[in-house]
């Protein structure tokens, strides 16, 4: 949801500031001036007063101090209404989900120089669908051709402003062919009214992934098949749970931190192999058999100045995350997991929206191929793992007619993608915007070995595991949440493949 915000100047000594979302454009009155003797700046243009206190204004349900925990200001403090920080924490607000539009003003306090903070909020519906995705997952014949399948489904919905004390209880399910993931969650951003907050999750995923490149050949007596495959099947399941904290460093800025335990059991082919390149190898799985144990520690550190989350107009957004895999801590796999993304919106003159994101990934040690990174969640053509199952079984498209065909699961990727967004309407009702939306980019995904030992048949650029992605379709942010209608799933299904699966 677009989020249209300026400062107003006024001629005399107060300056206003307006934030809504997309469901309305900037608006508001001015409040009457304050008289300023605070600094000598302000014959200079800068004006600051001394806060007698802050109002919150609006809040039907959402207690005080929910909405004072995001503002940085305290009665006492000397406020220049020239300061960031007065934007950030308007975007801020906006980012929490519980408002449609948030204003922040100033009116005269008890004396000259002074004044009080006023926040004035409209609520917005909190019982929200987080993530929707449904389609039909596809296999491929020997040539690469698609071959549609079964179809899957994963729904995600939250309440994310329990009783207005801003705590978010939010539960996931995932459903496709033999595959199951239940998920639950729970945040409180203020536990026990300190500067902390606390999350907490469990899920349990029983699930089947599909490994092999071409000519596969496996044995696997213990696994129940429904039909005949051309892929080696390993089937798990994982059941476990994280706890975590977190910290606000500054309006823009938090530090995340958790503890991950799983219990893994896997049922995995005894013995597999494929043809890599030109030359038949074994499989490597990259999972214990049998039962094992997932014990992480994950830190995440998040720089978000977006002017709202769904369909932000204008800032960025950007994330480094950290992943142990501890054998000391009764993990079964010792790894270490790195990732970083960068994302920008620039608003258009003419009020499109372009935006650029990166993300880079790498893994050293040996995680198991649900850690990995995933070549489906780097290029739109196929789709994205949910809540942890991977009902497809395609190889990426391979526009570019390189080895990316031979990579399904990596120690290391790469992206880099362009969008250019056209809002085609802005509402107040159930529907807040509707926008339409193109992007193109380039994804590698490789594993350690495709550079010390890359798969035969492939000369010069053609060895380098990179292909295109792109994409179009519709964003729509509506009372219930925000959700995309994309068609690059559908793409992925024509036949563009260099090569076939033989």
């Amino acid at each position: 949801m677009p989020v249209h915000g300026r400062r107003v100047g006024l001629s005399a000594a107060l300056a206003v500031l307006v934030a809504t979302s997309s469901l309305a454009r900037v608006s508001g009155a001015a409040e009457p001036p304050v008289e300023s003797e605070a600094t000598g700046d302000a014959a200079k243009g800068r004006l600051r007063y001394t806060l007698d206190g802050i109002e919150v204004r609006g809040n039907q349900r959402t207690v005080d101090r929910v909405v004072l925990r995001y503002i940085p200001f305290e009665p006492g403090d000397v406020l220049d209404v020239a300061d960031p920080e007065i934007e950030l924490t308007r975007f801020r607000l906006l980012g929490t989900g519980f408002f449609s539009s948030v204003r922040i003003s100033l009116r005269k306090g008890r004396r000259r120089g002074a004044a009080v903070l006023v926040i004035d909020v409209e609520e917005r519906n909190t019982i929200i669908v987080e993530n929707v995705a449904m389609g039909i997952a596809a296999d491929e014949d020997a040539e690469g051709n698609s071959e549609p399948i079964t179809p899957y489904l994963g729904v995600q919905v939250a309440e994310t402003n329990l009783a207005g004390t801003g705590i978010t209880l939010g539960a996931g399910i995932g459903v496709a062919a033999d595959q199951f993931a239940l998920q639950m969650r729970f945040a409180d951003p203020a536990f026990v009214g300190s500067e902390w907050a606390f999350t907490s999750s469990m899920h349990y995923i029983a699930a089947r992934d599909f490994f092999g490149i071409k000519d596969v050949s496996f044995e696997s007596p213990l696994l129940e098949l429904r039909e005949v495959t051309d892929y080696a099947v390993v089937s798990y399941s994982r059941f476990g749970g994280t706890i975590g904290a977190g910290h606000d460093l500054s309006t823009s800025t938090r530090v995340l931190f958790d503890y991950g335990l799983e219990r893994v059991e896997a049922l995995v082919p005894t013995v597999a192999s494929h043809v890599r390149g030109h030359t038949r190898e074994p499989i490597d799985f990259d999972i214990l058999p049998g039962a094992s144990v997932l014990s992480t520690i994950n830190a995440a550190l998040i720089y978000d100045t977006r002017d709202t989350p769904f369909l932000p107009t204008r800032g960025a957004l950007g994330s480094i995350r950290g992943t142990l895999g501890l054998e000391p801590l009764g993990s079964s796999y010792g790894y270490q997991k790195l990732e970083a993304s960068l994302a920008y919106w620039w608003r258009l003159p003419w009020r499109h929206v372009v935006s650029l994101e990166g993300q880079v990934g790498a893994i050293a040690g040996d995680a198991p191929f649900f850690e990995m990174f995933y070549v489906g969640d780097y290029t739109d053509l196929l789709p994205d793992r949910i809540l942890g199952l991977n009902p497809d079984r395609r190889q990426p498209p391979n526009i570019l007619g390189t080895d990316i065909v031979e990579v399904r699961y990596g120690n290391y990727a790469a992206k880099l993608e362009a969008e250019y967004r056209i809002p085609l309407y802005v509402g107040r009702g159930s529907v807040y915007g509707i926008d339409f939306f193109t992007g193109a980019g380039l994804y590698g995904v490789a594993t350690s070995r495709d550079f010390e030992d890359p798969p035969t048949g492939y000369e010069g650029a053609a060895r380098a595991p990179i292909d295109l992605t792109y994409n179009l379709g519709l964003r729509i942010e509506t009372y219930v949440g925000g959700f995309s209608v994309a068609f690059s799933n559908l793409f992925g299904l024509l036949p563009a493949r260099e090569g076939g699966r033989k």
